[in-house]
């Protein structure tokens, strides 16, 4: 059985006349940048959310940079994340000029430590008087951070709060979408996503009608109107070919959310009664939308090693944890001062989940886990 972690061309597929036909006509068109296809998407995309404006931009990353710039973060100032995400999250705080204040993250959601986020908060803003921006939590895996407690605290310190959507869409917190709740929400539509394009491609969400403005002049140039430069911004636009994949796949995302949370919940049924397995926390109100199904292990190389020769992929999200990357050295961070995460990037190991993923391809995997742990 040839498995494949994520199988883009099943989706494609399914969806082939579609897309194809999208395409085209951008293509007869010629309507590459801006058009009606951008339009559409960011007025569906946002009523989608649950907010009243999407600003499409390049990719998920720029979001999070337009989105922090447009609210003055920059020099001198910082923004409180987790240390349990990809490197884009931090990579946008250093892009605005900022300093990444990490948190811990919890053990049983893998999300941001509130009561860490409170204590780190405590100590940076009252203690030592550090001019901190924002708040930058992660909506990991499908699963939405604690947001009414980190918006608590944003209220309190009258600090900005930035979602990082990237592997969220149409998650919910307490009735609310991901991207609602904050001041901006920001998403990635890189092809792997739960919605994904055929290249780069993101969008910001937001209920402010002056951020939303401020972050599509800055994402076009600074541009007010045709070259009336108000600022210096920068290039990323959602191009329209982009924009017309996006607007055929929209419509079936919560179906394949819905999907995604059935396979889930077989892995979990086959997967439940091998010790020493941990398997991810799925809230009963379908909130989460599973964009990875995520195991804990002891062994991790030795178990990824065996399930690749049976043909089983894996990946690992994420095996270092930010403030222990490369890149944040100079922060002067140790895997102690982060104990949660840096057993998470020990341990954690993701097993195949895409919409399409056939019920006797989750079979396979499951007993291929449960024959590697019986033989030990």
């Amino acid at each position: 059985m040839n498995i494949k972690f994520v199988n883009l061309r099943r989706q494609y597929l399914s969806l082939k006349d579609e897309i194809d036909g999208a395409l085209r006509r951008v293509i007869e068109n010629s309507a590459f940048i801006g058009g009606e296809e951008v339009s559409r998407f960011e007025e569906n995309f946002a009523a989608a959310c649950g907010t009243r404006f999407c600003v499409g931009v390049g990719n998920g990353t720029d979001a999070l940079f337009i989105a922090l710039k447009a609210m003055g973060v920059g020099q001198g100032d910082e923004v409180a994340t987790v240390a349990n995400s990809y490197f884009a999250t931090s990579e946008a705080i250093v892009m605005a000029g900022a300093r990444p204040v990490f948190v811990d993250c919890d053990p049983v959601t893998f999300t941001m430590d509130v009561q860490k986020l409170a204590a780190c908060l405590k100590e940076r803003i009252e203690v030592k008087k550090k001019r901190v921006k924002a708040i930058l939590p992660v909506h990991l895996y499908g699963r939405m951070a604690a947001m009414d407690p980190i918006l608590d605290l944003a209220r309190h310190y009258g600090l900005r709060v930035i979602e990082d959507c990237a592997q969220a869409h149409l998650a919910e917190y307490r009735g609310k979408k991901a991207g609602s709740l904050g001041d901006a929400g920001c998403f990635s539509f890189y092809p792997s996503k739960n919605l994904g394009a055929f290249g780069d491609a993101g969008a910001i969400t937001t209920n402010d009608p002056v951020l939303a403005a401020d972050m599509r002049m800055f994402a076009n140039h600074g541009q007010a109107s045709r070259y009336d430069h108000r600022m210096a911004g920068i290039n990323s636009r959602l191009d329209g070919l982009q924009a017309a994949v996006l607007n055929v796949k929209l419509p079936f995302l919560l179906q394949w959310s819905k999907s995604r949370r059935t396979q889930a919940m077989l892995y979990h049924r086959l997967l439940g009664d091998i010790d020493g397995l941990l398997l991810p926390d799925i809230p009963s109100d379908g909130s989460h939308v599973m964009h990875l199904y995520v195991v804990r292990v002891q062994h991790r190389e030795q178990v990824m090693a065996r399930l690749a020769e049976e043909g089983i992929p894996t990946v690992v999200h994420y095996p270092t944890a930010l403030p222990n990357l490369p890149a944040h050295a100079d922060l002067g961070y140790t895997p102690d001062d982060f104990p949660v995460a840096s057993l998470l990037a020990r341990e954690v190991l993701s097993l195949p989940m895409y919409p399409e993923l056939k019920e006797l391809e989750i079979v396979a995997v499951c007993d291929a886990l449960r024959f590697i742990y019986n033989e030990g």
